[in-house]
């Protein structure tokens, strides 16, 4: 990076970052396939990471949190070197073929996590068009994706400073609402929510639920109650 901010992306070489670096040309391309890649060294890592995340999600997490939680491994890779990560993103913003790079990188993402999401729906939040799933999944990954970006743009912008991880949770939440209908905690799960009951004066709806059941399965819960009655 130091090198890049002196000489500039295209004029510095390979044979200069490895002697910078006090190591052998081979010894580069030991560990990185071209200069393009040394400049996201990370991302592999940072993907299994999050994957992992995804495989040991509690049972009773909604999935959009699962998903939420895996993608904040990519904004604590950036956070570890604030300086380094400002510096990387106002490169990419000058090198097309490094926002090429960094724009593929996203997609690695977001089919990890349309393929996760794809599995963890309600089957009963949407019995109109199931073959909606793949599009619901797709889309609800991708605004995932994109609110992390978008805070992440910010906080680089403004120089890594700030608390980053409050503004992606304020960003989280506005997802939540909008796609966490539909989503539930997998399809071979008991339903988190008892069937509502109704008082005999008509007058009253009492409706049983579990503690960590999500706020819109409540919500279908009385709703569906509430038709039935009337």
């Amino acid at each position: 990076m130091e090198l890049f901010a002196t000489k500039g992306y295209e004029a510095t070489t390979v044979d200069e970052i490895a002697a910078a670096a006090g190591v052998a040309r081979r010894t580069f391309f030991r560990h990185f396939r071209s200069k393009e890649e040394a400049i996201f060294p990370d991302h592999d890592d940072t993907l299994i990471r999050a994957e992992a995340v995804l495989n040991a999600a509690p049972a009773h997490e909604h999935p959009l949190d699962t998903v939420c939680r895996g993608i904040k491994e990519v904004m604590r890779m950036y956070a570890a070197r604030p300086e380094i990560s400002v510096a990387r993103y106002k490169l990419t913003r000058e090198v097309p073929t490094l926002r090429e790079a960094e724009i593929a990188s996203v997609a690695r993402y977001e089919r990890l996590f349309t393929r996760y999401l794809l599995g963890h729906f309600d089957e009963h939040a949407h019995d109109d068009d199931a073959n909606d799933d793949p599009l619901l999944a797709e889309v609800a990954a991708s605004a995932v994706v994109t609110a992390h970006n978008h805070v992440l743009r910010r906080w680089l912008r403004a120089g890594g400073q700030g608390d980053v991880e409050a503004q992606l949770d304020h960003a989280f939440a506005i997802v939540r609402r909008t796609f966490g209908t539909g989503i539930g905690a997998g399809r071979d799960t008991a339903p988190r929510t008892a069937p509502a009951s109704v008082a005999a004066q008509g007058e009253v709806l009492v409706t049983v639920a579990r503690t960590d059941a999500p706020l819109d399965e409540v919500m279908r819960t009385i709703e569906q109650a509430l038709k039935e009655r009337s």
